[in-house]
Protein backbone atom coordinates (compact mmCIF):
# COMPACT_ATOMS: atom_id res chain seq x y z
CA UNK A 1 0.00 0.00 0.00
CA UNK A 2 1.09 3.39 -0.88
CA UNK A 3 0.97 6.37 1.57
CA UNK A 4 -2.43 7.63 -0.47
CA UNK A 5 -4.21 4.07 -0.05
CA UNK A 6 -3.50 4.26 3.92
CA UNK A 7 -4.96 7.99 3.88
CA UNK A 8 -8.34 6.65 2.10
CA UNK A 9 -8.64 3.64 4.75
CA UNK A 10 -8.14 6.00 7.37
CA UNK A 11 -10.68 8.44 6.50
CA UNK A 12 -13.08 5.50 5.30
CA UNK A 13 -12.72 4.41 8.92
CA UNK A 14 -13.27 7.82 10.09
CA UNK A 15 -16.55 7.99 8.13
CA UNK A 16 -17.59 4.13 9.48
CA UNK A 17 -17.15 5.73 13.26
CA UNK A 18 -19.26 9.10 12.49
CA UNK A 19 -21.99 6.82 10.45
CA UNK A 20 -22.39 4.36 13.55
CA UNK A 21 -22.60 7.03 16.03
CA UNK A 22 -25.56 8.73 14.41
CA UNK A 23 -26.97 5.28 14.19
CA UNK A 24 -26.37 4.75 17.76
CA UNK A 25 -27.99 8.04 18.63
CA UNK A 26 -31.09 7.16 16.87
CA UNK A 27 -31.54 4.10 19.05
CA UNK A 28 -32.45 1.71 16.31
CA UNK A 29 -33.27 -1.22 17.72
CA UNK A 30 -31.60 -4.90 16.45
CA UNK A 31 -34.44 -6.62 14.74
CA UNK A 32 -35.04 -3.17 12.51
CA UNK A 33 -31.10 -3.08 11.75
CA UNK A 34 -31.36 -6.37 10.33
CA UNK A 35 -34.30 -6.00 8.61
CA UNK A 36 -32.84 -2.60 7.00
CA UNK A 37 -29.65 -4.42 6.46
CA UNK A 38 -31.41 -7.37 4.60
CA UNK A 39 -33.24 -4.34 2.24
CA UNK A 40 -30.26 -2.47 1.41
CA UNK A 41 -28.51 -5.78 0.44
CA UNK A 42 -31.63 -6.64 -1.73
CA UNK A 43 -31.66 -3.53 -3.50
CA UNK A 44 -27.74 -3.44 -4.26
CA UNK A 45 -27.93 -7.51 -5.60
CA UNK A 46 -31.13 -6.45 -7.52
CA UNK A 47 -28.77 -3.81 -9.37
CA UNK A 48 -26.42 -5.47 -9.68
CA UNK A 49 -28.18 -7.93 -10.96
CA UNK A 50 -30.14 -5.64 -13.62
CA UNK A 51 -26.74 -4.00 -14.65
CA UNK A 52 -25.43 -7.64 -15.24
CA UNK A 53 -28.17 -8.39 -17.55
CA UNK A 54 -28.07 -5.36 -19.25
CA UNK A 55 -24.27 -6.07 -19.65
CA UNK A 56 -24.82 -9.39 -22.20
Amino acid sequence: MNAYAWVSVIALTGWLVLAAGSYRAHRIGAKKTVVMALAWGAIFLLIAGFFSAIGH
